[in-house]
């Protein structure tokens, strides 16, 4: 599920691009409680800004700051396509996923931080 240094250059219509990975993540406030889904290209930053609240909104107002779920997407638009069928799945299916991966619904984040996962280039 963890990938490092996953860049490679491109060419796009004005110049060169960078292009990563991409990751759609589930944040929880507590076990079976309210979830958030969310996709990022920088997972190490966007769950550090959710932890410490400095992402309004959602993720602020009900307090989901344990990352329990996250899987990595080779482009951009498959994450933003996972993420948006996710979202219109039912709760049960969200939770079974949880489950299968992470049935004690561990705060992944300090094994994220402990596993040397870099997203972004030195």
């Amino acid at each position: 599920m963890l990938k490092s240094d996953s860049w490679c250059v491109i060419p796009a219509k004005a110049g060169i691009q960078k292009m990563r990975n991409s990751y759609v993540y589930i944040l929880a406030n507590k076990r079976n409680g309210t979830l958030y889904i969310g996709v990022t290209t920088d997972l190490i930053r966007r769950i550090s800004e959710h932890k410490r609240d400095l992402i309004g909104g959602f993720t602020k107002k009900y307090c989901c700051h344990q990352l329990v779920y996250f899987e990595e997407h080779d482009s951009v638009e498959q994450a933003i396509v996972r993420e948006k069928n996710m979202k219109e799945w039912k709760r049960k299916w969200k939770l079974e996923l949880i489950e299968k991966t992470n049935p004690d619904w561990k705060d992944l984040w300090d094994d994220l931080l402990n596993s040397g996962f870099r997203l972004s280039p030195e």
